[in-house]
């Protein structure tokens, strides 16, 4: 008798990375957690190192052999943008771990996400440590918005909450500008958070010995100060949810008829821990879904959803996909609603 096929799926960003291996009937018989898989950060071949370890620690916690072959992997991994830059890392990972699987599927971790929620389309809004948004249609078209790292973008992600926040302080002690609202609550957060005594302490956070994450840490100490009734706090995610419905807005004359008209409206996939905070993004949000010119298209009825199981999920629908072979899958296990809107 002929064993079940295997299928994988690895979900990978900036700071960490999931493995998952299915069997053939859908059912997930191992999962896994590593470091970071963005090739950028740490190149392609210490990602592709990561990878196929973490696929022999899913062989390894179930007792399968260390030279079984997937008959598919999906790899939704952040940086995969590119079809030259994926086409460049299974060419690398072929070659150097030539039998880990059969059939291959690389892809943006944006893409993945989408793929672990729905077949049918929809958008993908990430709000975590950075921001950006994906749009596929039913036709298989593309369109994305953001994404472009925390010089050139990262609007109303966790990172750009916390800049603000130091930014308006900042502006506010130099007269430069008055901030909208007190200013001490945030102050005193951001002393804490970054163990300074003064101003000028900012500065090696933000150049010299700068960490993204460090930065992006300061939002959740934000939220704790937003839901305790500061005023500044609050008004930075009233902020924060306008940058994140402008991502919608932004592509809504590319999102089809078909989403749009779709039971519920377009279903908009929300990712990261900046959505924890929903009841402080909310009133900005819903300012920011108006049309702000002739390119936008009001968007009358949409879902927001949250996944109910790891992005790596969809990676392996996706890597089963290409194997020619299609999971057994129930979306509407896969998210929860937690927001629904109707003009």
């Amino acid at each position: 008798m002929s064993r079940k096929k295997l299928y994988g799926g690895v979900e990978g960003g900036a700071t960490h990375t999931t493995a998952m291996i299915f069997n053939q009937d859908g059912t997930k018989i191992a999962e896994m957690e590593g470091g970071s898989t963005n090739l950028f950060q740490i190149g392609m071949v210490e990602t592709n190192n990561r990878i196929s370890a973490l696929v022999k620690k899913c062989f390894a916690q179930v007792g399968i052999s260390n030279n079984t072959t997937l008959d598919g992997l999906g790899l939704s991994l952040s940086g995969c943008e590119r079809e030259e830059t994926n086409l460049e890392l299974l060419t690398d990972l072929s070659k150097r771990f030539p039998g880990l699987a059969r059939h291959y599927q690389v892809c943006s971790d944006t893409v993945g996400t989408l793929a672990t929620a729905t077949d049918s389309g929809g958008i993908v809004l990430i709000a975590g440590t950075g921001s950006n948004a994906l749009l596929v249609n039913p036709d298989g078209s593309v369109h994305r918005c953001g994404g472009w790292g925390h010089i050139l973008g990262d609007e109303g992600s966790a990172w750009w909450i916390a800049l603000t926040a130091v930014k308006l302080y900042m502006d506010h002690l130099d007269n430069f500008n008055s901030a909208p609202h007190d200013i001490n609550v945030v102050q005193e957060i951001i002393f804490n958070h970054f163990e300074i005594k003064d101003r000028f302490g900012i500065l090696p956070h933000t150049y010299d010995e700068f960490s993204k994450a460090k930065y992006a840490g300061l939002t959740k100490k934000l939220a704790e100060g937003a839901n305790r009734g500061d005023a500044m706090c609050r008004w930075l995610f009233r902020a924060a949810g306008r940058g994140l419905s402008q991502h919608i807005v932004a592509l809504s004359g590319t999102v089809s008829t078909q989403l749009i008209k779709a039971e519920g409206g377009l279903r908009i996939v929300c990712v990261g821990s900046v959505w924890n905070s929903w009841n402080l993004l909310k009133p900005g949000f819903l300012e920011g879904m108006q049309p702000r010119n002739d390119r936008d298209v009001e968007i009358a009825e949409y879902t927001m959803v949250q996944l109910n199981v790891g992005m790596a999920t969809g990676a392996a629908y996706l890597g089963a996909k290409e194997a020619g072979w299609r999971l057994p899958r129930n979306f509407q296990n896969n998210v929860i609603k937690f927001y629904h809107h109707v003009s």
